[in-house]
């Protein structure tokens, strides 16, 4: 059966750490995480090895991600900040690193600058045995640009995010695009309203789930559901504990699985 998901310190008042008991005890499998720095990582990834779950993604930082793009030290800042993610995924037996590409609606076009700091960052994958998700963000252009340039290296791959597609891209689809690039989902719910990024618990908006099933089971990707929730992001949950807010969470993945397999 396959393994269900979730990114820690979604709750408000609860950090990463505090949150894994209540992950556990609500039946996830596994979590995901942003990344601050590597000491931090590591007190991560002991809580939730002691809590039996599994470390299936870390989450690189995304803030000034457009530096990528841009000439100058800013831009080798960034790089130097992915690539010490990448370090603490491999020393932490953590086999994927989530990656943006771009933010906002006025990113910086695909350039030469940005594509030999994304060569450098891929290569760095390769040698530390570490795979990247390039995540579906607003522009088309450049997750086109990364899959043209490296999807054919073992060490890329897609990570899918349902709620950036229904509320940044205004009805395009990405699973077709790169659905056979698949190795990491993140998965929420909004209103489909445009910049509506509200990281709600699934078939709790507006997101038709049965077709996410279909396109993640059409796909052949056999990996972890992860839900991507933020009970900060709106005011659906003010009124559920921890343990109520996890428990409905898993409940909607778990009946996303059974969409998902058919069963």
């Amino acid at each position: 059966m396959r393994k269900l998901g979730i990114n820690c310190g979604n709750y408000k008042g609860l950090d990463p750490i505090e949150s894994i008991p209540y992950i556990k005890d609500a039946g996830f499998d596994c979590v995901f995480s942003g990344y601050t720095t590597d000491e931090y990582a590591g007190r991560l990834a002991e809580a939730i090895a002691n809590a039996g779950l599994v470390y299936d993604t870390i989450h690189s930082p995304f803030k000034n991600i457009n530096d990528m793009w841009r000439a100058g030290e800013c831009g080798e800042v960034m790089l130097k900040t992915l690539t010490d993610c990448l370090d603490s995924c491999a020393h932490y037996g953590v086999p994927v690193m989530i990656v943006h590409l771009s933010a906002g609606d006025d990113a910086p076009c695909v350039n030469d600058i940005g594509h030999e700091r994304f060569t450098r960052l891929v290569k760095h994958a390769g040698e530390v045995g570490v795979k990247i998700a390039f995540e579906n963000q607003r522009k088309l252009a450049n997750i086109a640009f990364a899959f043209e340039e490296y999807g054919h290296l073992p060490q890329v791959g897609f990570c899918w995010d349902t709620g950036h597609e229904a509320c940044f891209v205004r009805g395009r689809e990405y699973m077709p695009l790169f659905g056979n690039k698949l190795i990491a989902l993140h998965i929420h719910d909004n209103l489909c309203e445009y910049n509506g990024d509200l990281h709600m618990i699934p078939f709790d908006g507006l997101i038709n789930f049965h077709h996410v099933a279909e396109q993640i089971r059409n796909s052949g990707y056999t990996g972890t559901l992860m839900l991507e929730i933020l009970q900060r992001n709106s005011n659906f949950y003010d009124d559920l504990t921890a343990e109520e807010y996890y428990a409905k969470a898993y409940h909607a993945a778990a009946k996303l699985r059974r969409l998902v397999d058919n069963t």
